[in-house]
């Protein structure tokens, strides 16, 4: 049971998986912080007077009816800063890695094919011997 959850674990797939989610989480929080320091104060300098921020008023008497397009607006580029980071850092490399050395699956086509010439030849039978010669005319 440990064997098969190991061999699960260690595939490419899940492996990937796990060190993607690490380094997202690490750009989020990277991300936020410069949302935070930069881009949060200039939509402020847009939002007006207010401590709302960016956004509008259903009903002037009722704080509670602001709608924030402000923090949209952050949550929408911290995604594409993550997304636009993540694809250069991280995926451009793994395929060009990918393309220069190859993969598992390339090699194991490979044996797959070799394999089957093997069986292709020893199919053929006895008519074919060491050295393409018939074994019964050695005799």
């Amino acid at each position: 049971m440990l064997k098969g959850f190991k061999e699960f674990l260690l595939r490419g797939n899940v492996v990937d998986l796990a060190v993607a989610v690490v380094m997202g989480t690490a750009f989020v929080a990277i991300v936020t912080a410069f949302s935070d320091g930069i881009i949060n104060p200039l939509l402020a300098v847009f939002g007006g007077t207010g401590e709302l921020g960016l956004g509008f008023q259903l009903m002037a008497d009722k704080p509670a009816t602001f709608i924030a397009i402000g923090p949209i607006i952050t949550a929408a580029l911290n995604f594409v800063i993550i997304a636009a980071l993540l694809y250069f850092i991280v995926v451009i490399p793994a395929n060009k890695a990918k393309k220069r050395w190859g993969t598992a699956d390339a090699i194991a086509l490979t044996e797959v094919q070799l394999l089957s010439e093997i069986r292709d030849l020893l199919a053929e039978g006895p008519n074919r011997g060491a050295g393409g010669t018939n074994p019964e005319q050695r005799q």
